[in-house]
Formats: C-alpha cells, structure tokens, sequence
C-alpha cells in the first residue's frame, strides 16, 4: 500500500469517527431537549395546573401551588429509581437500546399530560393521573441523563469531553428556553380564559413529534466503543462506586439547587411574593435562560483547558455570594428593569458555569461499566433532592415565615456545600 493510500484510508476513517461523534452528540442531546422543555412547561403553567388539577371546590390557591410543586417533586424521586433501573441495562446491555426505551417512555407520558381530564372533568381522579404520568417522566427522566452524557462523553474526541458533556446541559437550556418560549408565544395570542381552558394542554401535546424525531435520531445511534471495549472488564468495588455517588452529588448540589431556582421557580415565585404579572415573569425567565445559555458551552471548552472543578469553583462561589443581593435588586422597586433584566441574565450565566463542565466532571468519576449507573445516580439523586423539591421548600418555606430572601438562602447554602465537595478529590480518576 502506498503512503498516499495510507492517508486516504487514515482520512476516511476519521471522517466515519468525526460523523459518529456528531451523531452521538445530537441523539445524546435531543432526549435532554424534550425532558426540560417538558419540566420547564411544567415549572412555568404552575399555577394554571393548579387551578386545573389541584384546586377542589373550597380549596385555596397558595395549597394548590404546593400541591402542584408536590407533584412536581415526586417525579424528580422517582428519578434514582430510573437511573438505577435504566443504569443498570445500559451498562449491560449497551447505551443505544435503553436510551430509545427512554425516549419512547418520556414521550409516551408528556404527551397524554396535554390530554387529562381536569379536576372538573374526573374529580379527584384528575391529580391522581396527572401523578401517576409524572412518576412515568421521572423514571425515563432518570435513564435518561446517564445514558445520553455516556453516549456524549465517550464518542467525545481527545481533549473534548467537557465541550461535549456541556452539549447536555446546552440543550437543558434550549428545552426550558422552548418552554418559556411557548408558554410566552400562548399568554400572547391566547386570552386568559382560553390559556386556563385549553391552551396550556398545548406545549405537552407538541411533545410527540419531538420525541418521534427523537427516536429516529436514537435508532440510527451507534454503540460507543468505549462500552464494546470495557463491558467485560472487573466493576469496582460497590463501596467506590457508593463513594463517587456521593461526591458526584455534593459537587452538582449548588448547579441543580440554583438551576431550577432561577431559572423554573422563578416565575412562580414572581407572580405570587412580587405580584409580578405572568408576562414579566416569563420575560426574566427568559433573560436568565438566555444567560445560562449563552455560558454553558465557553464553560465547557474552557474545562477542556483548564480542568472542571476551576471553572466549576467559580460559579458555586459566585452564586452562594451574589444570590441574596440578586432578590434585594429585584425587589427593590426603584431599581430600573434594564438593570433587573441585566441581573437575571448574570444569574443564569452563573449557574452556567456549574453546568458546562458538569456532566464530563461525572462522567470521569466513574469507569465505563458502571458510568451510565454510576452518573445517573449522582445526577439523579441531587436533583431529586435539590431541584424536583426547590419549588415546594421555597413556596411553602415563604408561605410560613413572610421571608422573601428564601430562595435566595436556598441557593446560597447549597452552592457552598458544593464548594466543599468540589474541593475534595475522589478516590481515583476514570477514563
């Protein structure tokens, strides 16, 4: 063989490497697309399913925000129980397999939420279906991140992981972004009455023909190679994995805890502690979406170059400084809203920072035959603790004490734990 045919042969393989990657990319990030627009849908309607779903005859509109944000919660703990369930098949049976399973049963779910019967419609069978389908998204919810930043990290070039893994919390940022979107694009053309009637059913029934093309994505998928490789290799010891769980969710705490505060929580919590209108909500959800967008990707690139837990360091500390000071400004009334829009987007950006580098992060705390496992606990278990429970802590935490900092403090806290967390080096360093 010549050298000329060497090269060509070498050139052609890369392209089939670099088009594999590229795919991997795109199927790995889609399915987080649909699951956060879906739980930003969710997040944003709040108080239309509330008075939908959880308001009886009699019954008043601050419990049934905490009756909804309950609901809300009891998916995010059903999500380690997915990331267990559908850890331990992908790490078994392989990435691509389960991930279309997960796509399959996340669609299945979000779309019949758009056509449940009501609470006027079904009484108190209403809330109970509505439950029952969210259970149903946070167990595909649970598979679904471990399977999609293994996918995403272990098809990533050399020296790319971190910009790779930011693509899945990229798209987390476009998802609740498409939900702020429709729901804004519904209070726009839609008049109140016909937001509460039937409008809100809308963004949940878009969510078939996302997840179609979702698993069409998944289908043409390749397994990693990584997983070919290392399926048969020795496990770790149970308590190792244990104890990289554990760190993996102290580090994420702060991201997952601040992440649903600013950017799902905070219309609600607008609407009912700043009488802020519908439409001025979803505008500063939007700029902090924007924010935390727009930083995601540089902060994975920049791990790349100078590791995850610097850049990772950086937002936890910023966040657990700035959040009380960052709900004084907005409250203050003589604060211009140019200055509050520009302070809602610094504070996405700052949860971007956590979240860019964070699915490479734990992805590399655990070898390859127990990482889908491995980094879906981590993942799942901090947000079902931080996240899926942000809504309700803080709803009924300032219903209680009259309190308007909490979410605030709420942020704070957890992002100075994840400080701690991400200061300490685990036990060994996977591939």
């Amino acid at each position: 063989m010549t050298e000329s045919q060497k090269t060509e042969e070498e050139l052609i393989f890369q392209d089939r490497k670099t088009g594999r990657s590229r795919r991997a990319l795109v199927a790995g990030s889609v399915g987080n697309f649909i699951e956060w627009y879906e739980f930003g849908v969710y997040g944003y309607f709040a108080t239309v399913i509330a008075a939908r779903f959880f308001t009886p005859e009699g019954g008043g509109e601050a419990e049934a925000l905490v009756r909804t944000y309950a609901s809300f919660a009891l998916a995010f703990f059903f999500r380690p129980v997915g990331a267990a369930l559908f850890g331990r098949l992908g790490d078994r049976m392989g990435r691509r397999p389960v991930l279309i399973l997960v796509i399959a049963l996340m669609t299945g779910a979000t779309t019949l939420i758009g056509a449940l019967p009501t609470y006027d419609q079904a009484g108190a069978l209403a809330p109970w279906l509505l439950t029952f389908l969210r259970v149903l998204q946070g167990l595909s919810a649970g598979g679904e991140f471990g399977g999609a930043v293994s996918v995403m990290t272990e098809f990533a070039p050399p020296g790319r992981r971190g910009l790779y893994g930011a693509w899945q919390s990229f798209t987390v940022a476009l998802g609740l972004l498409a939900g702020a979107g429709a729901a804004a694009l519904l209070a726009t053309v839609l008049t109140e009455g016909q937001l509460d009637d039937w409008g809100w059913r809308l963004p949940f029934l878009l969510t078939l023909p996302l997840g179609l093309g979702a698993l069409w994505l998944r289908l043409r998928l390749d397994e990693t190679p990584a997983f070919r490789e290392e399926r048969e290799a020795e496990r770790p010891p149970a308590r190792e994995v244990a104890g990289a769980i554990a760190l993996g969710a102290g580090r994420i705490m702060g991201w997952a805890a601040a992440g649903y505060t600013f950017l799902v929580v905070l219309p609600s919590y607008l609407q009912s502690t700043l009488n802020a209108t519908f439409q001025q909500a979803l505008v500063a959800t939007v700029l902090a979406n924007l924010g935390f967008a727009a930083s995601i990707l540089p902060a994975g690139l920049l791990s790349d170059r100078v590791g995850r837990r610097p850049v990772m360091l950086t937002g936890a500390l910023l966040v657990a400084v700035l959040s009380v000071p960052l709900l004084d400004l907005l409250q203050n009334s003589g604060t211009s809203n140019t200055v509050k829009g520009v302070a809602v987007f610094a504070a996405g950006a700052v949860v971007g920072l956590m979240a860019g580098p964070g699915p490479a992060m734990l992805a590399e705390l655990f070898p390859t035959n127990v990482r889908y496992t491995g980094l879906g606990l981590a993942y799942a278990l901090s947000n079902a603790v931080f996240s899926g429970c942000a809504g309700l802590i803080i709803t009924k935490t300032v219903e209680r004490t009259g309190n308007v900092d909490i979410p605030g403090y709420y942020a704070a806290v957890t992002c100075a734990v994840s400080v701690l967390a991400l200061v300490r080096s685990p036990r060994r360093k996977a591939g």
